[in-house]
């Protein structure tokens, strides 16, 4: 009879789980105005484009303004579930808690983030703005700013 268990799965012992620069793909995209809402255009009127660093960033502002769930067009590891948080009558702590969990879920999607840290919160009114430290595998860092609305 045929083992269940197999003998050698493959698996090295020398593999530890992370993510080097060379295994990942940092591609260019598009350089966008988020406040605007449109494309950046050069002098000449064509798109801007947008380098390694700077369309991983774009990707991270993306998907923190995209509700998950909402679009067809967008896989469910995409986006956030910042919006079901909110009114529920939570403290702020509690509110803040889960916004750093679902704000690192919803960037540690992508194979570039290394890690999201450094969660600063100011709230006026009923409105969490916060803003995060994120670092790409080539240890890369920004910092981004969201915001969580009653």
């Amino acid at each position: 009879m045929a083992n269940l268990f197999p003998d050698d799965i493959g698996w090295s012992s020398s593999d530890s789980g992370t993510t080097t620069d060379s295994e990942v793909k940092f591609g260019r995209s598009w350089r966008f105005d988020y406040e605007a809402g449109d494309f950046i255009m050069t002098p000449t009127r064509k798109v801007a484009a947008a380098g390694e660093k700077e369309a991983w960033v774009q990707w991270c502002r993306k998907a923190l303004l995209t509700p998950r769930y909402r679009y067809v067009i967008y896989s469910r590891n995409h986006g956030q579930e910042i919006d079901d948080l909110i009114g529920r009558g939570y403290s702020k702590a509690v509110q803040e808690s889960e916004i750093q969990r679902i704000v690192t879920e919803t960037l540690m999607v992508d194979p570039r983030t290394a890690s999201v840290s450094n969660f600063a919160f100011t709230w006026v009114d009923d409105t969490c703005s916060f803003s995060c430290t994120i670092t790409n595998v080539r240890e890369e860092s920004e910092t981004i700013d969201g915001r969580a609305d009653a």
